[in-house]
């Protein structure tokens, strides 16, 4: 890199640091500190999430799939649109009316202090592994390419740094100020370039195997079988965007539920144009570099190649943004499940001051756990493969009682109990038996549905055979055809560009469009 790449860089980091400092001083309260103060906006919101969700893994990740097997990894992308929708319509009215700071939380509400506190631990262990050592390791992919010599874990360490002092300082609110338009920016200037030094658009759709593509595969394909992006898939995206806390906290900042709503769908939109800005370069360099031997490193391959000086830190800032975005959040949702899932449940006599300060010292324990693993993901070969792949082992059983429990009021505290337990133990067995021991060869897309059906059999024959719980337990926490009568009255006075059904359906046409024309 150049001079002025560094100091681009440098004021960069010092300049997000500052205003984390300056943010840290004004969040005294749980409420601010947790859910900024739960007056956010619905631009906020939904650029909180894309900048949340457009993580360096994803830049890494999306790119490197893209090389290597096509563009089918957006699906995944595209799934969480539609997943949004859902969400938007069925979710969200229920946790904003809680007024909870966790979704573990949600669940003590709607079943016991068990379901809870397995949530709080399996969501503290995903945030560990998956997203924040994940993201930690896309920045040691990133500064390979310019610190060849450094080891991987001080990468990683500066990182962690970073990204904890932001957060410790800032809590939730700077998170939510940040990164996503310089993120934008930056993904934009690498597909244009990539196109550009591939030969242009048209050159790189006709040039590239049309099999790599393509979003619909073969129900035998081994990356992405259309058989298991209709049943596996959908399961996974449920997780992510209706129960995974590093997400949904963004939308419990939300003022109220229509602006929580709109956030949602204003993420969605935007995650539409990720397969020209994200996904599309990864193919155009496969004309580029036609004999990588792993996908992961095209991503800094095409940012330190094809840009030019003074562009590449710009975009490098872009990266770090999504890399600060990834981990701020993963620290500060980690922070908030051990501070108000474990500590205030353990000491409810804790001032608010007591809480923040505990909650800063969680941050910095799990910032040493994600370095520590970060630097193991490399042995697990493909990036998005041990993403997903992970996913499908350990959320289908959550997925099962929140979906259960929202629709079915009978669902009860021993059938969550054994939902949980079962799940575990069955998606334990399938780890061991597929891709440990290799006695069965079973695609992760296949597994999820496979224990979320089993889980939730499991929570409805419990159910079932044990008395019911209290009314009370599921009273305002579980969707019913009055409700949504309720809320299309209420809707009928509204104008249609502030309808959220109508834009959600809006959204899931554009949707279809997009999907249909890379079918």
């Amino acid at each position: 890199m150049a001079p002025i790449d560094f100091a681009i860089i440098g004021v960069y980091l010092v300049g997000i640091t500052l205003f984390g400092l300056y943010i840290g001083r004004r969040d005294q309260s749980s409420d601010s500190f947790f859910l900024a103060s739960r007056r956010s906006t619905w631009p906020v919101v939904g650029l909180a999430l894309l900048a949340s969700n457009i993580s360096s893994t994803t830049l890494v990740g999306l790119a490197g799939a893209a090389y290597s097997v096509g563009i089918s990894a957006y699906n995944y992308e595209w799934m969480g649109t539609v997943v949004l929708v859902f969400f938007c319509v069925f979710f969200i009215p229920f946790l904003l009316r809680a007024r909870v700071y966790t979704l573990p939380e949600f669940l003590e509400r709607r079943f016991n202090g068990f379901a809870r506190s397995y949530f709080s631990a399996v969501t503290l262990f995903l945030n560990i592994a998956l997203n924040g050592a994940a993201a930690l390791y896309c920045g040691v992919l990133l500064f390979r390419v310019v610190l060849p010599d450094v080891p991987a874990w001080e990468v990683a360490i500066v990182e962690a740094l970073s990204a904890g002092i932001y957060t410790f300082a800032g809590g939730l609110r700077s998170v939510l100020y940040i990164q996503a338009i310089l993120l934008i920016v930056a993904s934009i200037a690498i597909s244009v370039s990539s196109f550009a030094h591939a030969g242009g658009w048209h050159h790189v759709m006709s040039a590239v195997d049309p099999a790599k593509l393509s979003l619909i595969r073969p129900a035998d394909d081994p990356y992405m079988p259309w058989t298991g992006l209709l049943v596996g898939a959908p399961l996974l995206g449920i997780y992510y965007w209706c129960t995974n806390q590093m997400m949904v906290q963004r939308v419990l900042s939300a003022k109220d539920v229509n602006h929580g709503r709109w956030g949602c769908l204003l993420a969605g939109a935007l995650k539409l144009p990720i397969l020209f800005v994200m996904v599309l370069p990864g193919s155009a360099a496969t004309l580029i570099y036609p004999n990588l031997e792993a996908g992961d490193g095209v991503y800094a391959r095409l940012l330190f190649d094809l840009l030019p000086a003074g562009v590449v830190g710009l975009t490098v800032a872009g990266f770090l943004s999504a890399l600060m975005s990834s981990v701020a959040s993963t620290l500060n949702a980690s922070s908030t499940l051990i501070t108000m899932d474990f500590i205030r449940r353990w000491r409810p006599d804790l001032k608010d001051a007591a809480l923040v300060r505990a909650s800063r010292f969680a941050t910095i324990l799990v910032a040493i756990l994600a370095v520590a693993w970060a630097p193991q993901i490399e042995r697990f070969g493909s990036l998005w493969q041990y993403v997903q792949g992970v996913l499908a082992y350990v959320v289908p059983p959550i997925t099962a009682l929140y979906l259960v429990g929202l629709f079915w009021p009978r669902a009860n505290s021993r059938g969550a109990i054994a939902c949980l337990l079962s799940g575990l133990a069955c998606g334990m067995a399938l780890f061991a038996a597929n891709p440990v021991l290799h006695l069965i060869k079973l695609h992760f897309l296949y597994v999820a549905p496979i224990l979320f059906v089993q889980s939730a059999t499991v929570l409805v024959l419990v159910s079932l055979a044990t008395d019911p719980d209290p009314p009370e337990k599921s009273a305002g926490l579980t969707w019913s055809p009055a409700f949504f009568r309720a809320e299309t009255k209420a809707l009928a006075v509204q104008p249609l560009w502030s309808n959220y059904r109508v834009l959600g359906g809006a959204l899931i046409l554009a949707t279809a469009g997009l999907v249909y024309a890379f079918r």
